[in-house]
């Protein structure tokens, strides 16, 4: 996981495609599994069983022992906290709104990341990343505003339109736990922030417990494992795709996952994206691509300075 990255693009793509395709079948399990099953439950076969795969990977590249070393368990702690958050409320929107929708809106979390990093790390952001990022959080506008309408409407229409305020809270607590990331990144190995997450995250989420539990059919048993199996797997396959290629090149087929979204839940679900969901995630889309070739293009212009500035260069 923190070897020497290989450089080839290629192989990241079809890593990253390979990530978005299990995450959506990870949804898609959780989905199927029914909407009465409570948020906290949900996440806790999705930590639990995610550990299945990690333990196994980190096993075959012999990264087990040392996984578990770590110097900041207050942070992974707080990293914790926040993503088990950000997946029970997105878990809860993924089960009260058609797939395509809750895919799309969650399309705004690396949107708010851009704003929380200026906000809470006092990162540099210029004109043309506020301007991405206003106008992809109004295509997220244009997704959601139909369910938030008739929110006030109450009945089944409010299930919706609480759907929708639940994806958006994942996306800014997924946008948070991606600034944590960032900082446990530069003390602590990718294998240690996975594997902790996915230890924590699980034992957080027997909290819900005495909250009231679903008794579980054999077949919401084996689709909830099969979403953490999916979870773990998807995480695992993520990692791999950042060793082959940049993120600039990868982050792009993120999106890719509102086709197959689309796909399983007209075929599954009867789920169609509605104009508003199609034209939003254009929007959202457009505006992250940007932003992500946007960093890149920094990245560049910073890595000159520094090795225009060195005294080799000279």
């Amino acid at each position: 996981m923190d070897s020497e990255t290989s450089v080839n693009p290629l192989r990241g793509i079809m890593f990253k495609i390979a990530s978005v395709t299990v995450f959506v079948v990870m949804q898609t399990a959780i989905k199927l599994a029914g909407d009465t099953i409570p948020a906290g439950q949900i996440t806790f076969y999705r930590s639990a069983f995610a550990l299945i795969p990690i333990f196994a990977y980190l096993i075959v590249i012999r990264q087990l022992e040392t996984a578990f070393k770590t110097a900041n368990v207050f942070g992974h702690v707080k990293r914790g906290l926040i993503g088990i958050c950000a997946m029970a409320c997105g878990f809860y929107g993924l089960v009260h709104l058609p797939m395509p929708d809750a895919i799309a809106i969650g399309y705004a979390m690396p949107l708010i990341a851009v704003v929380f990093a200026a906000v809470f790390m006092g990162e540099t952001v210029r004109l043309y990343r506020w301007s991405a990022v206003a106008v992809g959080l109004f295509g997220v506008v244009i997704i959601s505003w139909p369910k938030l309408t008739l929110l006030r409407d109450g009945g089944m229409a409010s299930v919706a339109g609480t759907g929708a305020l639940a994806v958006l809270a994942s996306a800014a607590l997924g946008a948070a736990a991606m600034l944590q990331v960032r900082q446990l990144v530069q003390t602590e190995k990718t294998a240690t922030i996975v594997l902790y997450f996915s230890i924590i995250a699980t034992l957080i989420s027997l909290v819900s417990l005495p909250f009231g539990w679903s008794g579980l059919s054999t077949s919401q048993l084996f689709l909830l494992a099969l979403a953490g199996v999916c979870g773990g797997a998807a995480q695992i396959l993520l990692t791999e795709s950042y060793r082959h290629a940049d993120i600039s090149t990868i982050a792009p087929f993120e999106y890719s996952s509102i086709l197959f979204g689309s796909a399983i839940g007209y075929v599954l679900f009867d789920d169609l994206p509605s104009i508003h969901t199609l034209i939003g995630t254009i929007i959202v889309a457009g505006a992250g691509i940007f932003i992500i070739f946007r960093e890149h293009q920094l990245g560049l212009e910073r890595k000159a300075a520094r090795k225009a500035s060195s005294p080799i260069s000279g």
